[in-house]
């Protein structure tokens, strides 16, 4: 389509948008202009019109909030709350353009999706202000050029601008950027001005609720924002009086009431910090807060406010507790920093652990970095340990694999009733364990606590520098490993035994196929650490936490090895930014029988390779045999062999 391009001074474009109707104007396209910041590049493109309206359905029954982060993928209704920091420009005068096109693109995504966003935004006050100190600036040149004669310049100080007065001279601009971007996306807009009236008349409050609704019906996205060219001054202490009552003095406390009153299922409240700290994000000692509950208010202390709007954390934090109070997640995160804010919006969607996450469901365990604090503190003591004390351990547990057998195959009873009808005959073999298999899971130990009594401390290069002074490379432990597997329980002792024989703290990250057999197998784990008091040197993590946060976590986690397909060693490689990852490329299980082989020999091997545990990741899976051997009475004896053990139908699909 033949597109014209021009050039407009963005404050000139936007007042003769204000002063016209926007049903008039053609839709733009609003790109940044690179050579000259005050300006914007406009492209004449096709009018939207003529999108099909439809319905969109609730996921769930509003009342009750979600409980973890992974839930908020099924969100459907979501309120995105805007504010003053990141709208505007760090000098507060003017939008930042950059931020808001990004912010469009993702709640245009979502609205595309079939989700029904809605936008709290600020922005009118600083737009405003641009707007007049731009008029003034050019009133004051004007009347200087008609006084230039008397050779008397006058002053080109700014007066302070009345916010007011900026809020009516900024809001219709705002409103019309917002509608060019949106335009680009073919996603409608609408604004809608509010007041504390609005929420507290019982008639008002109805005509804005069905007016949403039907912007939401049309597929449209309402733009809200407190109508702050006529609103009185905001009371102090006066914002948050209960469920029920609720003032609507700033931003925060107008997503609160909204997301309420519309039964959204997530506000997103964006601001100019990563979300909730325990103190002030300036302090040393402060600790960000991935998740918040209710009940922790009292170990919070709130800093100084933003240096705009009149909100600060501590007004975020009432409106977000009185919105999870009335049935509405709540997520503040950072909308400006500029790695984050690309994606910010839906990474929170997808259940990413980004910002603060409010929730009324405190787990009852530790969360995965209070877990994995306690391993490193068991894990500097487990490193300390003599080889026997170690050994000891290791002895235990290969112990306890026997003695409490009975417990563990009744876990895994449980784990492969569940697997057999969602897992693949392969899978489901992987997960089983028998008697059998823990006797020798057992044998294995011992030979691990055998071979461990150098493990730390042994010396394995020795250089003489200088007399006197000679330099050591000794073996010593990392600290905290994230061991990652899949549906193979019998991992977990293995793993835990060849890091207790290290020294190493240990962070455990098993599927949720084996949860049953995962848990009993890391108590008797930690039953044995227990002997030397190092019981939290091994941690399960059971909770609903994605790899990919596990993955985040470089300033605890060492070393990550996953365990697993090729893919899954992709996928955290690809996760893991900061963590060095051990991961390993697909092996050839081939199995070569040469034309001077022995018979028995050969036979014996392609038996244990193959028919023994074929559901073993480095069962054979490719066998050859040199021509010669073709027609001979060895090929005979193999397929023959393979016949025996799998059948014609799966003999058909090893050869």
């Amino acid at each position: 389509m033949h597109t014209n391009t021009v050039h407009l001074s963005i404050t000139h474009w936007l007042s003769c948008m204000a002063c016209s109707s926007l049903g008039a104007f053609p839709a733009l396209s609003l790109h940044a202009d690179p050579t000259s910041s005050p300006f914007l590049t406009l492209h004449a493109v096709r009018q939207w019109n003529n999108v099909p309206f439809f319905t969109v359905p609730l996921a769930r029954a509003h009342g009750k909030s979600f409980a973890h982060r992974s839930d908020l993928r099924q969100a459907k209704r979501i309120v995105v709350k805007l504010g003053s920091a990141v709208v505007t420009r760090g000098d507060e005068c003017g939008l930042a353009l950059g931020r808001l096109a990004s912010i469009v693109e993702q709640v245009a995504m979502l609205q595309n999706q079939g989700r029904e966003m809605m936008i709290v935004t600020s922005g009118a006050v600083a737009f405003g202000k641009q707007r007049l100190r731009h008029e003034i600036l050019l009133s004051q040149s004007v009347r200087q050029a008609l006084h230039s004669g008397q050779n008397q310049l006058k002053d080109m100080s700014l007066p302070v601008l009345e916010a007011r007065a900026c809020a009516a001279a900024g809001q219709s601009g705002l409103m019309a950027l917002y509608e060019a971007m949106f335009t680009q996306y073919s996603t409608c807009t609408a604004q809608i001005l509010v007041t504390n009236l609005d929420f507290h008349d019982d008639q008002k409050r109805r005509n804005l609720k069905s007016t949403l609704h039907e912007l939401l019906r049309m597929n449209i996205v309402p733009i809200i924002n407190t109508n702050d060219a006529v609103v009185p001054p905001p009371e102090p202490n006066s914002d948050l009086q209960g469920v029920n009552v609720i003032s609507i003095k700033d931003n925060d406390s107008l997503a609160a009431r909204l997301a309420v009153e519309m039964r959204a299922d997530l506000l997103i409240a964006l601001s100019d910090v990563e979300g909730l700290y325990d103190s002030p994000p300036g302090s040393d000692d402060a600790k960000f807060l991935d998740t918040f509950y209710p009940g922790d208010q009292h170990s919070i202390t709130y800093g100084t406010k933003s240096r705009v709007g009149i909100g600060g954390m501590e007004a975020k934090v009432k409106a977000a507790l009185w919105a999870l109070q009335g049935g509405t997640s709540v997520v503040i995160a950072n909308g400006t920093h500029p790695k984050v804010t690309g994606h910010v919006i839906t990474d929170i969607v997808e259940g990413k652990k980004v910002g603060t996450f409010f929730s009324e469901v405190k787990p009852a365990g530790p969360t995965v970095e209070q877990q994995t604090e306690m391993a490193r503190s068991a894990g500097r003591t487990l490193a300390s340990f003599e080889p026997e004390q170690r050994s000891d351990i290791i002895c235990a547990l290969a112990d306890l694999l026997t003695e409490r057998k009975d417990q563990i195959l009744s876990a895994n009873k449980k784990d492969m009733e569940h697997a057999v009808s969602r897992l693949s005959p392969a899978m489901v073999k992987r997960l089983s364990l028998s008697s059998s298999k823990l006797n020798s899971l057992s044998i294995g130990l011992r030979q691990i606590a055998v071979s461990s009594q150098d493990s730390v401390g042994r010396v394995l290069r020795r250089t003489r520098v200088a007399n006197n002074l000679e330099l050591e490379q000794i073996t010593v432990p990392i600290g905290v490993l994230l061991v990652i597997f899949e549906s193979r329980p019998d991992c977990l002792p293995q793993v835990s035994a060849l890091a207790i024989a290290s020294g190493n703290a240990l962070l455990l990250k098993g599927g949720k196929e084996a949860a049953n057999t995962n848990r009993i197998l890391h108590e008797l784990a930690q039953e044995a650490l227990s002997i030397h008091g190092v019981k939290d040197a091994i941690q399960l993590v059971s909770t609903r936490e994605e790899v990919e946060d596990l993955c985040r976590l470089e300033k605890m986690i060492d070393l990550i090895i996953p365990r697993g397909s090729s893919q899954l060693v992709r996928d955290i490689q690809r996760a893991a930014k900061g963590i060095p990852v051990l991961g390993h490329s697909e092996g050839i299980c081939h199995v070569y029988v040469d034309h001077e082989a022995s018979v028995d020999k050969a036979i014996k091997i392609i038996r244990d390779s193959k028919c023994d545990y074929p559901a073993a990741c480095n069962a054979m899976e490719t066998l050859l045999v040199h021509r010669e051997l073709l027609r001979t009475p060895l090929f005979d004896q193999l397929i023959d062999m393979l016949r025996t053990e799998h059948g014609p139908k799966r003999l058909q699909d090893i050869m």
